[in-house]
């Protein structure tokens, strides 16, 4: 298993159950040096299982300060694709480490 942090629409039950088949299962943790902005989605499949035009996104500020709460998910190799399958092109997966210790994967304007 490998984690994934969700700040977003990947939060929402009918989501993960359209992404992935299932209820995943995380913790509460925290981001650190990134702010939030948001893009305006444009790819109906999306769309349709988020129920919302604009999705939040990460941008990079470097201040230790700026914080981003979520969760971080525990998914599977084929899950991990399978949110990249559901992430639209301005986002980018990166790998990271959250306020837990804990490394993960996040997903950040490109």
């Amino acid at each position: 298993m490998t984690h994934l942090f969700s700040y977003g629409t990947l939060q929402k039950e009918q989501v993960q159950l359209e992404t992935f088949g299932r209820i995943l299962q995380g913790e509460k943790d925290v981001l650190s040096g990134y702010k939030l902005n948001s893009i305006e989605i444009t790819d109906p499949e999306v769309l349709r299982k988020s129920g919302q035009k604009y999705h939040p996104v990460l941008e990079f500020s470097g201040n230790d300060e700026d914080l981003i709460e979520g969760v971080l998910f525990e998914v599977t190799e084929a899950e991990i694709l399978q949110a990249d399958e559901y992430e639209v092109d301005d986002y980018k997966r990166i790998e990271t480490v959250f306020k837990s210790g804990k490394k993960g994967f996040i997903y950040v304007g490109k």
